[in-house]
């Protein structure tokens, strides 16, 4: 009992003497035991007020429709530490093929999707109730090349009338782009290129789209098709393993189109404007990085990304997209993007309706990172 009455007057004294710093307070002339409660009192009161203790980041998920040197400056984001800069832990998660990341995105099992926009316009067409806006266009022409067998110094889109190519997911863009090209020679990598070379894709060659994505290229190494599509690192491990050879790059003769984008749920943007802005603002940064420095700067950033490519071997990729323009210089996507995607989609036959532009995509956080 008078042990514990002798405790009572050590915590009230403690307590009393604390806001005044006498030396004379708890901890001299104590039992023992006096002063183990003391201290303990004093660790709580330096605990309750952690003011220099940095916020807890916010995490996202960000699922990507492939992992590939053509979207440099977001891994530039991540290698260069943007996205914590922001307050977000980020985990990326690799979807292998666009109607995969919406899936993810729908489901909730991802926040952000990164893919192509056309998966959204192809939802929105279905009516959801959550709508999936694009909020930051990332590239701007198609990433992919024309891969043949052997090497062609004077290649035509004509070459290929009468041939067997491996090529994408019917209703993707890469496959969509390239018909796009066949077609008109107006904008994208699929029957396009196709038909404004005056070919039709479904009578003057035949294209292989049963091949998943990413598979394309072991089975042109196989012994399949004559020509084959392809995303890098694939095209430049194809040249360095002389097994093919790139004749024509879909970017360069599509033009400029909205290949990729970030998008998300209306729903998860309302209720984390701050999220969604603070990822804007880290991926400029890592756009920014990319259009100021060197293709071996730029390579050396993002390396770790891709341990199992050598950083010559990135560098040559990277060169070869800047020289073709792919990244823009900001994350806006325009109107006039919009509009042209939605020219593809009619043309490779697979849009019902054209929806509005500002119920598909928003220009707000992209705006605003720019300022």
């Amino acid at each position: 009992m008078k042990k514990i009455v002798k405790k009572g007057i050590a915590v009230f004294t403690c307590t009393a003497m604390a806001a005044t710093m006498l030396l004379a307070g708890c901890g001299q002339n104590t039992t023992p035991d006096e002063t183990d409660t003391c201290s303990v009192n004093t660790e709580n009161a330096d605990t309750s007020d952690k003011k220099d203790e940095a916020p807890a980041l916010q995490k996202v998920t960000l699922n990507e429709v492939a992992h590939s040197i053509f979207y440099a400056p977001m891994y530039v984001a991540i290698e260069q530490g943007y996205f914590n800069d922001a307050g977000i832990d980020l985990d990326l998660v690799t979807g292998f093929g666009a109607d995969k990341v919406m899936t993810a995105v729908l489901s909730g099992e991802a926040d952000i999707g990164f893919m192509g926009p056309e998966t959204t316009v192809y939802t929105a067409n279905e009516g959801s109730k959550d709508p999936v806006v694009n909020f930051a266009q990332l590239t701007q022409r198609a990433g992919n090349f024309l891969v043949a067998r052997e090497e062609i110094t004077d290649f035509e889109w004509a070459d290929l009338i009468g041939k067997d190519v491996l090529g994408g997911r019917a209703g993707g863009m890469p496959e969509m782009v390239f018909e796009y090209i066949l077609k008109q020679n107006s904008i994208d990598p699929s029957e396009y290129i196709l038909r404004k070379n005056g070919l039709d894709p479904q009578k003057d060659l035949t294209i292989d789209q049963s091949i998943d994505f990413g598979s394309t290229g072991a089975s042109f190494t196989g012994g399949q098709g004559e020509y084959t599509v392809e995303f890098e690192p694939g095209a430049t491990l194809l040249e360095q393993e002389n097994a093919g050879y790139v004749v024509a790059s879909l970017g360069v003769d599509s033009g400029y189109v909205p290949y990729t984008a970030f998008s998300a749920k209306t729903s998860y943007m309302e209720k984390h404007p701050d999220v969604i802005q603070a990822f804007t603002d880290a991926l400029q940064k890592g756009m920014e990085y990319v259009n100021t420095h060197t293709p071996e700067e730029i390579a050396s950033v993002i390396q770790p990304q891709f341990s199992e490519t050598d950083t010559d071997t990135i560098t040559t990729i990277i060169r070869r997209y800047q020289e073709q323009d792919t990244w823009k210089t900001d994350l806006v996507f325009s109107e006039d993007s919009f509009e042209l995607l939605l020219d593809i989609l009619e043309s490779a036959g697979q849009l019902e309706k054209r929806p509005d532009y500002k119920d598909v995509v928003t220009t707000e956080y992209a705006e605003k990172a720019l300022q």
